[in-house]
């Protein structure tokens, strides 16, 4: 009897603390709200207007795995993602019952299958496309579809280290986004593009100046196969960045080539860039240096400026040409960007594919410049239908991202990344494990090749790259669809008489 009347005593004891405890706070809460001058909410609504924000907070989280069709979230909806995380695992990526996806959406591509494909015995493999044949080291490209770049600083030291094995695997290339060229790069041996950004990071002098000797020394990696001068982005076209000096740390500084501490500064532009002249200029000088293909990475804002710049090319002569032009869309993704430019500047790249592949062609520099699309392609229906536009090569960071388990947190630009892939807090990245996530890499990869192969020969082609806009019909806002090739008629189809 005594012990079940100390127990009621302290349950009644331990109540009356946790009300009092509660009704402290809530008058705490209730003065320092009527004291603020920021929030009229929580100085009209005193305690409950907090539950505003907590609200809010927490809507992302419950839209994203309770509320969200599995077609509606963006940037990229759930099952664009699960199928990532499938290819990833190795896992079937057949359904049942019918397609999920809504058809009748203004822009959808459907693919047109042929009456007499061909047969399974005829499939074919697509062969290495070379970039840069007059150079002294071309580059033999073994698959159409690659990886975008991302810098080391931006995602952390175990995930560059298995995109780099994953790559090797999948005989895909690395892009180094333009952070420059970090040993984990290196270490899976995987073909690997050299980005050079508006910083130069890698490649600069003390003054910020590009550096003939560094270029030379990061072309003396037989492994780094290519140069990439990016002019934009397509989160943040016309805009730099800025890596802050706490984040350089000594290893940062030596990678960059900046002192330890201070602040990494990306200009919105190359200073010594000031026309298409200049930057044929600039694109003849690295690959006479490093005497590998020299190309660039752009979003398009009309169709004028790129007719420009074919222009002159030609009257430069052909040997002044970028070796390969990569097509970022405005929709592309970064870790951290204005919302005005994520949302409203630079062309999408749906429609800027087509456009400049057709420039390309008319130009008569199709044999010479290649073109590598880029922008929220991450799925098989994407890579086919940026192959069908025109694009040699198709380039994904996003999808990569998500084969090394991002759940698209959103996290990106806050250093609490909770799967480790876009933090430098150890706590988080214990979390990627490189032994497994390399494999799942790779295998997303092989399953995109596969997928896409799989497109192509139920279109009537027995490789990818035979993909013509008059495989692809494009819904309209009428419900009915239209042959791509209607819409932006191809140079190259019409040569080929269709």
């Amino acid at each position: 009897m005594g012990f079940a009347m100390d127990a009621l005593n302290f349950m009644a004891v331990a109540f009356v603390t946790v009300i009092g405890s509660l009704t402290a706070l809530a008058v705490v809460f209730l003065i320092v709200d009527l004291s603020q001058t920021h929030d009229a909410i929580r100085r009209n609504y005193p305690v409950i207007g907090r539950f505003r924000h907590l609200f809010s907070t927490l809507g992302e989280f419950f839209r994203q795995y309770f509320f969200a069709m599995d077609r509606e979230e963006l940037p990229f909806n759930r099952a664009q993602r699960e199928w990532v995380k499938r290819a990833g695992d190795g896992s079937s990526n057949t359904i049942a019952f019918g397609s999920t996806r809504n058809t009748s959406v203004v822009g959808t591509p459907i693919f047109a299958n042929a009456a007499f494909p061909p047969i399974d015995d005829q499939f074919a493999r697509s062969e290495p496309l070379t970039i840069g044949p007059q150079t002294p080291n071309p580059f033999h490209a073994k698959s159409f579809f690659n990886i975008s770049g991302m810098s080391y600083g931006a995602i952390s030291k175990p995930a560059v280290q298995a995109l780099s094995l994953g790559a090797k695997e999948a005989g895909v290339w690395l892009n180094t986004g333009e952070g420059g060229l970090s040993p984990f790069h290196l270490e899976g041996g995987c073909d690997v593009v050299f980005q050079i950004g508006t910083a130069k990071f890698g490649v600069r002098d003390a003054q910020g100046n590009l550096s003939d000797q560094k270029l030379r020394d990061m072309a003396a990696h037989n492994t780094v196969r290519m140069f990439e001068i990016k002019l934009a982005q397509g989160a943040k076209p016309g805009k730099g960045g800025i890596l802050p000096g706490a984040k350089v740390t000594e290893e940062i500084a030596q990678i960059r080539g900046l002192n330890i501490g201070q602040d990494g500064i990306s200009p919105n532009r190359h200073k010594e860039v000031n026309n298409w002249d200049d930057l044929l200029d600039m694109i003849s000088h690295i690959r006479n240096v490093t005497g590998k293909p020299v190309g660039i990475k752009t979003v398009v804002g009309s169709e004028d400026v790129i007719q420009d710049f074919f222009k002159v090319i030609n009257e430069r002569g052909q040997e002044h040409a970028p070796d390969f032009i990569t097509i970022d869309g405005g929709e592309g993704g970064t870790g951290a960007a204005p919302m005005p430019l994520m949302d409203l500047v630079g062309m999408s790249i749906r429609e800027a594919l087509p456009l400049v592949a057709n420039l390309r062609d008319a130009a008569g520099l199709r044999e010479r410049v290649r073109l590598v699309a880029s922008g929220k392609l991450v799925n098989p229906g994407d890579i086919a239908w940026a192959l069908a536009a025109g694009a040699d090569f198709v380039t994904s960071a996003r999808g990569f991202m998500f084969s090394l388990g991002c759940i698209q947190a959103l996290k990106c630009n806050k250093n609490t990344c909770p799967t480790g892939i876009t933090t430098h807090d150890p706590r988080f990245q214990k979390g990627l494990v490189v032994e497994d996530k390399w494999k799942r890499v790779a295998a997303y990869a092989k399953s995109i090749v596969k997928e896409v192969e799989t497109i192509s020969h139920s279109v009537g082609v027995d490789e990818p790259r035979k993909l013509r806009r008059r495989h692809v019909r494009i819904v309209q806002d009428d419900g009915r669809s239209v042959p791509m090739d209607k819409l932006y008629p191809s140079v190259r189809d019409l040569g080929e008489g269709v």
